[in-house]
Order: C-alpha cells, then sequence, then structure tokens
C-alpha cells in the first residue's frame, strides 16, 4: 500500500490493514473468467450479461457469507484492495491465472461497533408499480 498511498496519509491505511492480521481468517471471492468467456460464446445472445452475473453472483456469495459470519457471532469486513495484491496472493494459494480477485473479508472477533451509515430514504431508493 506504500505504493499507492501517499506518506502522510498512511498511517490510516497502516492500522486498517494491521487491524486485519488480528482476524481468524480471510475469504479471498474469485470468478472464473474462463467460465464467463465460455458462457459469453455459448450464449452469444446474452453475451454482454455474463460478466454482470458473475459479478451478481459473486456478491451474493459475500452476503451470504458475511450473513453466516455474523449469525454466529463474527464480524467481518469486505475489502478491494484487489489489483494491489491479486499477483501475490494468487501466487501463495497457486490460483489459476484466469481467477479474477473480487473481493477479500477478512473476518474474526468484532473489535468495534460499525460506524453509522446513512441512506436515501428508501422511497427514493426503492421504487414499487401496481
Amino acid at each position: 500500500m506504500k505504493k499507492v498511498v501517499p506518506e502522510d496519509q498512511f498511517s490510516a491505511t497502516d492500522k486498517k490493514i494491521t487491524s486485519f492480521q488480528q482476524a481468524y481468517g480471510t475469504v479471498f471471492f474469485f470468478e472464473d473468467q474462463q467460465k464467463v468467456t465460455s458462457l459469453e460464446e455459448q450464449f452469444p445472445h446474452y453475451k454482454e450479461n455474463f460478466s454482470i452475473w458473475a459479478h451478481q453472483e459473486n456478491g451474493m456469495a459475500q452476503l451470504i457469507l458475511w450473513s453466516a459470519l455474523e449469525t454466529e457471532g463474527y464480524g467481518a469486513s469486505l475489502q478491494h484492495y484487489t489489483e494491489l495484491i491479486e499477483a501475490p496472493v494468487k501466487d501463495y494459494w497457486q490460483i489459476p491465472e484466469a481467477w479474477k480477485l473480487v473481493a477479500q473479508m477478512p473476518f474474526g472477533t468484532p473489535t468495534e461497533k460499525p460506524s453509522e451509515k446513512s441512506f436515501l430514504p428508501i422511497k427514493d431508493r426503492v421504487k414499487l408499480y401496481k
């Protein structure tokens, strides 16, 4: 991270990354790009959708796993340092080259409560039609 974060801002980044070392483990989420390409070739009419669907599927897996960890009393966070860590992660765990790293989820004992987040009112985010 020192290669991409300015030195005067690095202490916050270092604190965050160091906190991941306290995790019980981490889950890496990948998409098999060969599979996506294969489906695009098999079903050319839907070609533009397979990358989108793969990403949606990955997001659902992330949500399911995060919810399961939360149910068991663990804490988790979702990280997207993908381009910065993909090569060493693939090398260390011998991950196929065609797999694209999408996200990382460190998990363990919660160390603090999540900060409050504000959202647009539901009526401005969801439209219902009869």
